[in-house]
């Protein structure tokens, strides 16, 4: 089992917020072939391992410009709960939700974000060159870039599972 945050665009009509159908349906992205073939139609998309330290880049957005909506692109939606609460919610950001995520990314300097976050992000990767920990980053900031762009003129909503 991978670490990783799997996202997936759908119409927010279709969506049931019971744990068990986002478990399935989310469940199904785990089909590897299946879910390739969703992030080439640009429906689906993953970031692997790195998803916690993502949050932490974005998070350098307060210091810079005060505004909360760094938290959107990894951990903010609604979040539909296990009954048990043993295992991590499922995350609906819904289409008004998406907009905002793909207008934050679109105004972020990821440089600027780097820079302000460094110093937290990068000690536990001390092991590799710094050049290649950024760029690990980047291709995650640019994959939700586009991600989100691609989903805005949709007006689908996007499902999060954070899977361990």
């Amino acid at each position: 089992m991978s670490i990783e945050m799997q996202l997936r665009a759908m119409p927010e009509s279709e969506i049931r917020e019971d744990w068990a159908w986002l478990e399935e349906f989310m469940g199904d992205a785990g089909d590897f072939d299946r879910f390739q073939a969703e992030r080439r139609a640009g429906i689906a998309e993953v970031v692997e391992y790195h998803f916690h330290a993502l949050h932490e880049v974005y998070r350098a957005a307060y210091t810079l410009q005060g505004s909360h909506d760094w938290e959107l692109p990894v951990f903010a939606g609604s979040p539909v709960y296990h009954a048990t609460h043993n295992q991590p919610p499922f995350l609906i950001l819904r289409p008004v939700q998406v907009r905002e995520v793909a207008a934050f990314l679109a105004a972020v300097s990821f440089d600027d974000l780097w820079e302000a976050a460094r110093p937290k992000v990068l000690p536990p990767f001390s092991a590799f060159d710094e050049a290649e920990v950024k760029g690990w980053f980047l291709t995650h900031h640019t994959d939700l870039q586009a991600f989100y762009n691609r989903t805005v003129p949709t007006g689908h909503a996007v499902v999060k599972a954070f899977w361990y």
